[in-house]
Parts: C-alpha cells; sequence; structure tokens
C-alpha cells in the first residue's frame, strides 16, 4: 500500500459510495472517476470483490491505523505525520459511521443474499479488530475458497487477531484442506473438528455474524442483535468445548510448529509476565494472551504454572495435538 492520504477526487468518490450503502458496481465507480476508483482500491479504503463485479467500502479508522504503522515504521521525519493520519481521515469516517447507522438501526437482523453476503463479511471484516469464530460444516473445503482466505487470514493473525475454525471429519480426508489447515495453525489459527451437524457461521469480535439461510449458502442472516449474538457466541463456544483437536502438521506431512514466535516463548519461560512480555516486545497485552491461549493448547497444559514447567523443559513433551 502507498502511504499517502487519499486526494480531493478519492475523498469525494469514498463518500459516493458510503452515501449509495457502501458498495457499488466496480462498472459505475470507473465510469464516474476512474483515477480516484483506483487510488482507492490501491489504498485499501475500496474493497475489490474477487468475482470482480462490486467494490465495498472499509472503514478509514482501519486504513489509519494500517497508515500510521506504516509512518511509525518510516523514516524519523514522518513521526508527526504519523500522530495525525487517522485524524485526517475523520470526515471520511464520520461519512462511513453515519451510512452504517442509517443502515443498521431499524435492521439488528437482516436476511442477505448473492453479492450481498460478500460485500456485508468484507465491511466487516474492515472494521475486525479481535477474533473471527467460524463453523464451516462439510468436508473439503472448496479450493476457491481457501486461496480467497489464505492471505486475509494470515494477514488478520499478523495483526494480532485471534481466529478458532470448526470442521467436521470430512475434512481431515481432503489433502488441500489439511494442507490450508496445516499452513494456517503455524501461522496461529486454531482448528478443531467436531462429529455433529452444525450451521455455518462466521462471528466478528461478538458484535456482528453471518448465519447461513439456505442449504446452499446463497443466502444468510446478518446478525448485529446483541441478544441474538450472545446465544451465537455461546453456542460456538459449546462446539468448540466438545470438538476435538487435530495435529494439522503431522496429518500434513510437516514439523509441528505452535504459531508463536520464539522470542515470546523464550520470555514466558523465563518467568515474565504477560504485561512485562507485551513492554518487551511492544505488543499490545490482548495479542500476548492470544499468544499464550495458543501455546496452552499446543501443549495441553491446564494452567499457566503447568505451560512454564512445561517450557523449561522439565515435562516430556505432550502428546494431545494442536487444534
Amino acid at each position: 500500500m502507498t502511504v499517502r492520504l487519499p486526494n480531493e477526487a478519492e475523498r469525494a468518490l469514498y463518500r459516493d459510495v458510503v452515501a449509495q450503502g457502501g458498495m457499488v458496481l466496480l462498472r459505475e465507480a470507473m465510469e464516474q472517476d476512474p483515477d480516484a476508483a483506483l487510488g482507492l482500491i490501491g489504498l485499501g479504503l475500496l474493497l475489490h470483490h474477487d468475482h470482480g463485479e462490486m467494490l465495498t467500502a472499509a472503514h478509514p479508522g482501519s486504513f489509519g491505523a494500517r497508515l500510521s504503522a506504516e509512518l511509525r515504521n518510516s523514516a524519523t521525519g514522518k513521526l508527526r505525520a504519523a500522530e495525525h493520519a487517522a485524524a485526517q481521515l475523520e470526515d471520511l469516517a464520520q461519512a462511513y459511521d453515519a451510512a452504517a447507522r442509517r443502515g443498521r438501526s431499524a435492521r439488528p437482523l437482516q436476511l442477505v443474499a448473492g453479492p450481498q453476503i460478500s460485500h456485508h463479511i468484507a465491511r466487516i471484516e474492515s472494521e475486525m479488530r479481535e477474533e473471527t469464530l467460524a463453523a464451516q460444516p462439510g468436508g473439503a473445503r472448496p479450493i476457491h475458497d481457501m486461496r480467497q482466505t489464505r492471505a486475509r487470514s494470515l494477514g488478520f493473525l499478523a495483526s494480532g487477531i485471534e481466529l478458532r475454525s470448526i470442521y467436521q471429519p470430512g475434512a481431515l480426508l481432503d489433502p488441500p484442506t489439511v494442507s490450508y489447515a496445516a499452513e494456517l495453525t503455524a501461522a496461529g489459527e486454531r482448528f478443531r473438528v467436531l462429529d455433529e451437524p452444525f450451521r455455518r457461521m462466521v462471528i466478528f469480535d461478538r458484535r456482528a455474524a453471518v448465519v447461513s439461510a439456505a442449504p446452499d449458502d446463497r443466502q444468510a442472516v446478518l446478525v448485529e442483535d446483541p441478544a441474538v449474538l450472545t446465544t451465537l457466541v455461546a453456542l460456538f463456544e459449546r462446539d468448540w468445548a466438545r470438538a476435538e483437536r487435530v495435529d494439522w502438521q503431522a496429518l500434513a506431512g510437516r514439523p509441528r510448529e505452535s504459531g508463536v514466535p520464539s522470542e515470546l516463548t523464550d520470555l514466558l519461560a523465563a518467568g515474565l509476565t504477560q504485561r512485562a512480555i507485551a513492554s518487551r516486545l511492544g505488543l499490545s497485552e490482548r495479542t500476548v494472551a492470544g499468544h499464550i491461549a495458543r501455546l496452552r493448547e499446543f501443549y495441553d497444559a491446564e494452567t499457566l504454572f503447568q505451560l512454564g514447567w512445561q517450557l523449561r523443559g522439565v515435562s516430556g513433551r505432550p502428546t494431545v495435538p494442536p487444534g
């Protein structure tokens, strides 16, 4: 991504898109202002759907955070600009939030179909900060879907977002699905397998969910009602607790990895606290807590004390696979 703020033409086009509900045909945007459309796509403020027909407006706050991070990592002279990058996008953030409020306030439950499903998922993912909980029934995951989600998932994991997914046993028999799960497990995502029927759904930051509403998944319910979300999260956590952990890396013939930076495990083994580790590595405490949760599952440690002993090499390597 180019380190710059959107120009006036790009700002005008972005406001037009959010005023239309946050989604526009690529063809229409290109007809209105091709330079501005391509510029917004390059900046990540308009998300180009994989099927090539639609554009979705991403939240400027996420863009501002990425811009600030890149500026902070560049020359020292740009540090002051980094401090003000998010503030300079405030007008765009207000336009996005105002449009979102108009579209959501009266519809805590909304039936969506076709491209609208991808549109809402892209919008919600652009606002996501903490976690995604996914229930993916069936056996083999479609190759096309895995190609699309791989880069996004790796990016989420790199930014400290926790990802957990539940599959059904048929996934264990499909080599591409096993390879995908092994790669993402090494990066920090957690997968488990549940031999029970369950509905396809994805929960984002426990504040929004997309739940399949048709056998072919061409319709879905967008859920933003807090009470319903609480129920969906409880259902996911119940299924997650009953699901089995799988050594995906062993199934794929790969070395077993925890997906946690070695620097963090060394500091944890040395007895540093979660807060001290976060300060030492320049990470948020939430990110460190997510890494510790992955280590506890990887080593099958019931407590942090038990994990510390295993990291110090006092206990033998566990036989329970990661999930």
